[in-house]
């Protein structure tokens, strides 16, 4: 059965489809928010260079904050003492906050891996905390996410088969403890597939954590190294398993190409540093690629950074004037790219959704298809 809202309504309802692609609504504690769904990542909190109610202007009601950094660092006693994550952050849409186990992976260089949990050391100030699925999920109520994961254990790219298997098997272990540790009746817990590189173990993940019966499901360990090419069909794989009547959120995906070729496919949710990261160093996404100032060939570019764009960005500042600030060290220019930036990505997930109801998104899908080979000026 789907999962209910407090408000008694499906948590996820698909509102229109064309082929395997849809629109929907998800339904939280804080508001309602369109699918398909981009999520800016707030790491500790915060989008980095963009204020929370600019983030609401833009469209925006939903985004990412991680487990691990905010655990670490305020601490849940303090979040607690807040009010809340929400409270705490002064924001008053919906936050989705990951488990912290991708970066408990990527970020700890000593990591001791056990059926009960994930032993590591905080790259705060180096003590040891240890991380069990149910305290992932406590830390995550204890905040009042609207969106909570499960803990999961992310494999590199490549990884031996008989890992990956082993890693399939914990995972699904963890979603279990999680999911019996979960009592929070205001958020709703995603269950999260892994599987590496290899089909067979994508499947299985796939097919066993259905199983389980989650509200959502994320889909993880892709876009970590491995060709586009592969990471569409392993997502492929899994998509064709997974309740056509649950969101599907593809994790660590962000640029314009593999975003739409993804929704193609029936994926519903994202979530990326990538357009704030490029912001502060320098890159703005355009409809032709990525578009960096570094570029002497924009020191007397007057034109702003896309023609027609309606960013604030857009509308009053050249490229020639973002690059002397960007080459100087100033802060601005860091603030404007990433307004550019996620309001490019905003509108561009709102024509996907058009396109869906209008029944075109396959169009739509091969007018971007070489997004990632185009560079506007990047040498």
């Amino acid at each position: 059965m789907t999962s209910m809202t407090h408000s008694d309504k499906p948590f996820f309802e698909v509102t229109a489809r064309d082929g395997d692609a849809r629109c929907g609504v998800l339904r939280t504690a804080h508001g309602e928010i369109e699918t398909p769904v981009f999520m800016p990542v707030g790491t500790r909190g915060a989008v980095k260079a963009a204020l929370p109610g600019r983030l609401r202007e833009m469209g925006y009601d939903l985004i990412l904050a991680n487990t691990y950094h905010l655990y670490l660092r305020p601490g849940m006693e303090v979040i607690e003492e807040a009010g809340g994550l929400h409270a705490f952050a002064s924001w008053d849409g919906a936050f989705l906050t990951d488990s912290g186990g991708y970066q408990v992976f990527s970020l700890s260089r000593t990591i001791r891996v056990s059926e009960e949990g994930v032993a590591f050391r905080s790259v705060y100030n180096g003590a040891e905390v240890f991380l069990t699925p149910e305290e992932a999920v406590r830390a995550q109520a204890a905040m009042g996410s609207d969106i909570a994961m499960v803990l999961d254990e992310c494999v590199p790219y490549p990884c031996e088969r008989d890992y990956v298997r082993g890693s399939v098997d914990l995972t699904l272990d963890w979603a279990r403890r999680g999911k019996a540790a979960h009592d929070n009746p205001r958020q709703v817990l995603f269950g999260i597939v892994q599987g590496g590189a290899w089909p067979e173990e994508r499947r299985r993940s796939a097919e066993l954590t259905a199983e389980l019966d989650f509200p959502g499901y994320g889909i993880g360990g892709l876009s970590v190294g491995e060709p586009r090419g592969l990471t569409m069909e392993l997502l492929f794989e899994q998509l064709a398993l997974l309740p056509t009547d649950r969101p599907r959120y593809l994790m660590g995906v962000g640029d314009p190409a593999g975003i739409i070729e993804a929704i193609n496919l029936g994926v519903d949710m994202f979530d990326s540093v990538l357009p704030t990261r490029l912001a502060r160093n320098g890159t703005a996404l355009t409809p032709s690629g990525r578009l960096n100032l570094r570029n002497a060939r924009y020191a007397r570019d007057f034109s702003p950074l896309v023609e027609g764009c309606g960013c604030p960005t857009c509308r009053e500042y050249s490229r020639a004037y973002l690059r002397h600030l960007f080459l100087c060290g100033e802060i601005l220019p860091l603030i404007l790219l990433t307004e550019h930036n996620l309001s490019f990505l905003r509108g561009l997930l709102r024509d996907c959704g058009e396109a869906i109801r209008a029944g075109r998104i396959s169009e739509l899908s091969s007018a971007w298809k070489d997004w990632n080979r185009a560079d506007e000026g990047s040498g």
